[in-house]
């Protein structure tokens, strides 16, 4: 258990980066559950196929145990379409609602139970965060990086129940029976979501970096030479941070791609590896012993997505935030 807090319990954590919260609507004001509702709703995007595509792809011999790229649209009344991964998502997201919801009910200075574990969830993600990206700007950005590790996190983790993909409807192939709609789909194994993700965060990127430098100084960290020159030299900084400025631009415009397809990649790749191992020997032997490691491996894989999805864009806030003189005073410390 933990130590006795003052205050109330994740109050004084938060307290410690003067964010004042009442500890009646602790969450509702950090916007934890708030954009966690928000990432839910952005995973409706129109998926890149449906059913009836993936029947199509049966049909031309696709084998068997297969892990679709798509994820199929379920039969719903209305025009909205409604994957089997965006219904994941709200469980997730939902079930997430619920457990803070439960753990702040009561709060108590000696936490227990559900708080001991939100509080310490919390306090480490805090602590951890302070320390890569400092003091002053884990004020203001936590309630994003914070929610955005929990919310991967155990969408990756839920996302491993068995069923998830190998439960729905389906056809006989030569190859054996082959899902071509399953009623569930991990969230992140869409790209869809993935990517609904990465551009919050592009969205997030630049109004921070606009409150931090503000439009003539966001302009000037881009394409600013940097250091004391005079003479020749200066006009060939000025000439050659231009172009380094522009690159930058590209590199940054890119980043909602790679943060999306590095995230999608590696759960979707984990999919794979668990429905191979789960066909290698026929038998119940072969689908349920077999692929045992590889669960307890993509637990730790969804750990370590979560984590580097977080810390990347936490550093890439960093460099858009944080001014020259502050990494120069920060290096010698």
């Amino acid at each position: 258990m933990m130590q006795s807090l003052p205050a109330s319990g994740i109050e004084s954590v938060i307290n410690r980066g003067s964010i004042d919260i009442p500890s009646n609507s602790l969450f509702s004001q950090m916007r934890l559950l708030r954009i966690i509702m928000m990432l839910a709703f952005l995973a409706g995007l129109p998926a890149p196929g449906n059913g009836a595509e993936a029947a199509g792809h049966a049909e031309a011999g696709l084998p068997a145990h297969a892990v679709q790229v798509w994820c199929p649209n379920l039969p719903v009344i209305g025009a909205f379409p409604i994957t089997n991964s965006m219904v994941v998502c709200w469980v997730v997201a939902l079930g997430l609602i619920a457990f803070v919801q439960i753990a702040t009910r009561d709060m108590k200075a000696v936490p227990t139970g559900a708080q001991n574990f939100l509080e310490w969830l919390v306090e480490s993600l805090f602590g951890f965060l302070e320390g890569v990206i400092g003091h002053a700007l884990v004020k203001k950005t936590f309630w994003f990086f914070a929610t955005i590790f929990i919310f991967i996190l155990f969408s990756n983790w839920v996302g491993l129940i068995p069923g998830f993909g190998t439960i729905g409807y389906g056809e006989h192939t030569e190859h054996g029976f082959h899902i071509t709609q399953p009623w569930l789909r991990g969230v992140n194994a869409d790209l869809n979501m993935t990517l609904a993700m990465s551009m919050t965060f592009f969205a997030c990127w630049i109004i921070w970096a606009l409150q931090t430098n503000g439009p003539i100084g966001f302009l000037l960290h881009l394409f600013a030479p940097k250091g004391e020159t005079t003479g020749f030299m200066k006009a060939l900084m000025v000439v050659v941070f231009l172009v380094v400025g522009c690159l930058e631009v590209v590199s940054i415009l890119f980043r909602p791609v790679s943060l999306s397809f590095r995230l999608f990649g590696n759960i979707f790749a984990g999919e794979n590896i668990l429905e191979a191992m789960s066909s290698l020997m026929p038998g119940w032997f072969g689908s349920v012993v077999i692929p045992i490691p590889f669960y307890f491996m993509e637990l730790l894989v969804g750990i370590v997505q979560a984590l580097v999805f977080m810390l990347l864009t936490a550093v890439f806030t960093l460099l858009i935030c944080q001014h020259d003189d502050e990494a120069h005073a920060k290096a010698h410390h």
